[in-house]
């Protein structure tokens, strides 16, 4: 793991993963939840999420034009990883058609036939990265990658992420349990202080 991923899974951890009973996007409860903005949109947390998210998309070899999702999750990611690349563009996914002006769905890069990556926060269910999948082939992109920073590893998130993305590879940054494990850690270090 690189000095950046390592970095931002610390910061994951403590900035954004919280212990508790709470309700879920998908209706279910956990007794965990990662809040992803509260890192991607730190300082610091924006620059290691547009480092890691660039190094794993030239690790599988991808060479987008852009990157986008669905916002609100992904658009932190998206920009942090264009402004990482200095030559990735980015374009962001409304969760509906635009009603006043040119009514645009898809904001920002709008080069049809382009390859792209789609990239979302958390994986829960993957309804919001199907969702930006299916908006950004009917829009004309040709996507070529699909990541999350966080896959919680519930429900069937996965394999339906995988069945949208079909035949394209879905690459998680960190699991759920990394993130809670490297909290669990961190919580120990600080009370043996």
């Amino acid at each position: 793991m690189s000095s950046a991923h390592q970095e931002l899974l610390r910061l994951l951890a403590t900035k954004s993963f919280r212990l508790g009973q709470f309700k879920l996007s998908s209706g279910g409860t956990s007794d965990y939840y990662i809040d992803c903005r509260t890192t991607t949109l730190d300082g610091r947390g924006a620059q290691l999420t547009g480092r890691v998210f660039l190094d794993e998309i030239e690790a599988q070899g991808w060479k987008p034009a852009a990157i986008g999702g669905l916002t609100l999750g992904a658009d932190p990611i998206v920009v942090a990883t264009a402004v990482a690349s200095g030559k990735i563009n980015g374009f962001l996914v409304r969760k509906g058609e635009k009603q006043h002006g040119t009514g645009q769905r898809i904001e920002g890069f709008r080069d049809v036939g382009a390859k792209v990556v789609i990239v979302d926060d958390v994986c829960t269910t993957g309804a919001s990265t199907i969702q930006a999948i299916a908006a950004a082939r009917e829009f004309g992109f040709e996507v070529v990658g699909v990541m999350c920073l966080v896959e919680r590893e519930e429900a069937k998130g996965r394999a339906d992420v995988e069945k949208a993305a079909a035949p394209l590879k879905f690459v998680s940054i960190f699991t759920a349990n990394d993130v809670r494990r490297e909290h669990l850690a961190a919580s120990t270090r600080h009370s043996a202080k």
